[in-house]
């Protein structure tokens, strides 16, 4: 009978503890999965549902990591945070790692406070076993009130910056980045030292300098909204010009059709006069005029997209001034799927850099091929250049700020919409292909 209650026990504790263990374990999931809304509200993940399984139990993990001041664990994490975030996420490299530091700067300082301060003072008050229960509950409700006090302003799909933003970003969570590995490993073995008066300055510091860089970190993804919205807005203003000059083109050859019109009878009272006195040269050369005049000689829809025609005529407009020659052949429905700042930025951005090297070399024609088949937006740009081709295309002008998109900012719309680019270059001609998916 004793050994049979004797067993029941144990399998009883057996049972309890497994128990518990499954419950810590969907605590730190739920931390996790909270984690992981912010996330990838901020960082593209790759769409393959394993990723972003793995990434909600990494992120748990990590969320119930004990840090302590002068632990050289945050080291570890780092290493291994690091290179998970980077792999689970696409687009531009400069954002991805820029993210990845500031939600490292998110996660970090709330487990060093808690494992440092939070057990500390339970620790001295006797209550070891209260923080062992409580410190999952705690740190699950920190990201979950975090999560849910902040859905409504955490946008729809990640921002999308361009590159020098995202590396402004990056600069600037370098400063919190910093300061928490200076105050968790201040003293740790190997640095200033490990004395007592050292560990208390750095209990200070750690009082002050974890919750900036937890403000930081999250002022920081207050600013990437900040500057998509200014980007979104710089965009929208340049589409704007775009189509008000396009507009204005068009309206001043519908002026000049009806003069046009209005000065015909004249025009063919003149050629009339010209003939019955036998000047048949006068007369063809007064055909020729006409013929040459720009109310004759058609508009410029080029397709019937609108935001690609405003683009593409005011570059075949600042091609003419330049001496180039542009050959252009569209075939793009009134609408599309893809967004119109899209689809300017790769248009305009194309033709910008084949402009710039067709100016340099002997062939001045700009060729242009961009339709849509078969559910696919496709575009090719071929150009001629003279001399060498820098890596990464960037503009040679003095005035880099405002010119220098070059290829990494089409490639990073490219990858984002799920397509492809594609760059040849030999023998003086250099060819851009672009293929993109359409959803319907």
């Amino acid at each position: 009978m004793e050994t049979a209650l004797f067993f029941l026990s144990r399998i009883a504790e057996y049972i309890l503890l497994s128990l518990r263990h499954w419950f810590w374990f969907l605590l730190v999931l739920a931390s996790g999965f909270f984690l992981f809304r912010l996330l990838s509200a901020f960082l593209p993940v790759k769409p393959w549902r394993g990723w972003r399984v793995g990434l909600t139990v990494f992120l748990g993990v990590v969320s119930g990591q004990i840090i302590w001041l002068g632990d050289p664990n945050l080291l570890f994490t780092l290493l291994a945070f690091v290179p998970v975030l980077l792999l689970a996420s696409k687009g531009d490299r400069a954002g991805r790692l820029a993210v990845t530091v500031i939600f490292f700067c998110l996660i970090m300082p709330v487990n060093t406070a808690l494992d440092t301060y939070c057990a500390l003072i339970m620790a001295h008050c006797g209550l070891d076993d209260v923080y062992y229960y409580s410190e999952k509950f705690i740190r699950l409700a920190v990201w979950g009130g975090l999560y849910l006090g902040t859905r409504k302003r955490l946008p729809e799909t990640p921002p999308q910056l361009s590159p020098r933003f995202w590396r402004l970003v990056l600069l600037l969570a370098a400063m919190p980045f910093s300061a928490l590995l200076a105050v968790v490993l201040l003293t740790f073995e190997g640095g200033i030292g490990t004395n007592s008066a050292a560990h208390s300055l750095t209990m200070n510091l750690g009082v002050t300098v974890l919750p900036f860089v937890f403000l930081t970190a999250l002022a920081l993804l207050y600013a990437i909204l900040v500057l998509e919205d200014h980007e979104r807005l710089e965009q929208a203003d340049k589409l704007a010009s775009l189509r008000e000059s396009y507009y204005q083109g068009l309206r001043r050859e519908e002026r000049q059709v009806r003069t046009l019109r209005h000065d015909l009878r004249n025009h063919l009272t003149a050629l009339r006069g010209l003939m019955e006195a036998g000047e048949e040269g006068k007369a063809l050369q007064y055909m020729d005029q006409l013929a040459d005049s720009p109310a004759l000689r058609g508009g410029k829809r080029l397709c019937e997209n609108d935001a690609a025609n405003a683009v593409l005529s005011a570059k075949m407009e600042a091609m003419g001034r330049a001496g180039l020659t542009a050959d252009f052949t569209v075939s793009l429905p009134k609408s599309l799927p893809l967004g119109d700042a899209d689809l300017c930025a790769l248009l305009g951005n194309a033709l910008d850099n084949a402009m710039e090297a067709a100016e340099r070399a002997e062939d001045k024609t700009v060729l242009l091929r961009c339709r849509v088949e078969k559910g696919l937006f496709m575009l090719r740009v071929e150009n001629a250049y003279a001399g060498e081709l820098s890596a990464d295309l960037a503009t040679t002008k003095t005035d880099k700020a405002a010119h220098g998109f070059g290829l990494t900012g089409m490639r990073e719309i490219a990858e984002r919409l799920g397509g492809s680019l594609e760059t040849r270059s030999g023998g003086g001609r250099f060819e851009l292909v672009v293929c993109l998916p359409l959803s319907p």
